[in-house]
Parts: C-alpha cells; sequence; structure tokens
C-alpha cells in the first residue's frame, strides 16, 4: 500500500483505494486473509510503480500491510533470504 506522499506514490494503483484492503483487521485469519491478500495483490499486479513501492517497503521495514505486492510474510522471507546470503 502507497500511503506516504511523495513522488512515486502519486502514480500508484492503490491510490484512492480503502486502506482495509491492503491492511488486516485484527483478528482476520484464514480464507478471509487470503481473499483481502488476493484482492490487494491483484491492484498491485500492473501497478506502474510496483518496484518502488516493494523496494520502499523493504529498505523501511515496513511491518504491516501488502506494500509492492508483498505481504508481511512474503517481506519477512525476504529479509531473512537475504541475511542468509542466498538471492
Amino acid at each position: 500500500m502507497c500511503t506516504r506522499p511523495g513522488n512515486w506514490e502519486i502514480r500508484a494503483a492503490c491510490r484512492g483505494v480503502a486502506s482495509s484492503v491492503f491492511f488486516s483487521p485484527d483478528g482476520e485469519r484464514g480464507i478471509a486473509r487470503a481473499r483481502r491478500e488476493s484482492g490487494a495483490r491483484e491492484i498491485c499486479h500492473d501497478c506502474p510503480v510496483l518496484a518502488q513501492c516493494r523496494d520502499h517497503a523493504l529498505s523501511n521495514g515496513e511491518p504491516y500491510g501488502i506494500w509492492g505486492g508483498m505481504t508481511e510474510a512474503d517481506r519477512r522471507r525476504h529479509t531473512r533470504t537475504l541475511r542468509r546470503g542466498q538471492h
């Protein structure tokens, strides 16, 4: 989710979309979470600034939400992989 003002954010496909699409409510699990995440990823899929959004989330350690098509778990896996020196 691209919520901070800046150059790339104004071109994001998520601009104007409710943040609830990208951030899970307390207690959301299972199928409900998977459906919401799938919908968010669909928005991200063709986003013209997907790479910038993803880079922002990874470099700033965004702990919550879908950013650049990556879930919280995706970002944690990515970070662990980098720490192990794998690509």
